[in-house]
């Protein structure tokens, strides 16, 4: 290997450049450097500004899409102040329910408040349909009774749960007095 190394040193032996290059040649090679590395930034930076730009522009747009097109129905407090406190009523019983459901969340009793709450946004689906159709036709009494039928079935929904979690406490209390 050394021997090839010798070989093709000899070979090339001649034709090295071993001159000293001209006076101010390192000052023009940094010059030719500099210009050649703030042309690319120049036009990063131009390209980023117009990104920036192209992405504000988006984000404008579907923000302004979304306002316009919002799919928001209508609630049953916008149609009178009895139904507003009807709706205030239960909303607020449905939220006290499921507050002392959370309190009652244990290993045993996870299986049926999932379920449950799986029922209960299936009926909130089924709600928010109903304040898309309200808001078409306000005068339409059907939709009204059937808004209020959905929140009367959550609420049953919620304390038959509380029922069964109750049950599931008293056997865990008789297999653990049976245990001692």
């Amino acid at each position: 290997m050394k021997d090839n190394l010798d070989n093709i040193f000899k070979n090339i032996e001649g034709t090295f450049d071993i001159e000293e290059p001209t006076i101010g040649h390192f000052n023009r090679f940094e010059a030719k450097l500099n210009k050649v590395t703030t042309k690319p930034l120049k036009r990063r930076k131009k390209i980023y500004t117009f990104m920036a730009i192209a992405a504000s522009f988006v984000l404008f747009f579907g923000i302004w899409i979304g306002a316009n097109f919002n799919n928001s129905g209508m609630e049953l407090a916008e149609i009178s102040p009895e139904m507003q406190e009807t709706q205030s009523y239960f909303v607020s019983l449905i939220e006290k329910e499921l507050e002392t459901i959370e309190l009652a969340r244990n290993n045993n009793t996870e299986v049926l408040i999932s379920d449950a709450l799986k029922q209960i946004n299936k009926l909130e689906n089924e709600y928010k349909l109903l304040t898309l159709e309200l808001k078409e036709s306000t005068e339409d009494r059907r939709i009204i009774f059937a808004m209020i039928s959905n929140f009367q079935q959550r609420i049953e929904l919620l304390q038959s749960l509380l029922q069964q979690i109750e049950y599931v406490k008293q056997l865990n209390l008789q297999n653990n007095e049976i245990f001692l």
